[in-house]
């Protein structure tokens, strides 16, 4: 899995997010190493979606534009979680071998 779509899933874990949502809540959960690009971001939107791990919520229209909300689904939050799982033991072996060599 990408950072791409692990930080998008992310985002989308807390509440339904329209696309200018998600590309603010990707910055902050990346700490700003993270900009989609519209283009970035509707192509992983679409392809979560196709998958099944995301879901349109709802549309509204805000100031005269219209605003679609994408939702996870309970496929994407198991997929989310096995991702955190193995990031995790991935951090765990790394940092092991790093704490043997005197580097952590």
């Amino acid at each position: 899995m990408s950072e791409q779509v692990f930080l998008v899933l992310t985002a989308l874990a807390e509440e339904p997010l329209h696309g200018y949502a998600i590309v603010r809540a990707v910055d902050g959960l990346s700490e700003g190493r993270m900009r989609l690009r519209v283009g970035t971001l509707y192509g992983v939107l679409d392809r979560l979606v196709a998958e099944g791990l995301a879901e349109r919520d709802r549309e509204e229209v805000h100031q005269g534009r219209l605003r679609r909300y994408y939702r996870l689904t309970d496929a994407g939050v198991r997929v989310l979680a096995a991702e955190v799982a193995r990031l995790s033991a991935n951090v765990r072996a790394a940092s092991s071998v790093l704490k043997a060599r005197g580097a952590l």
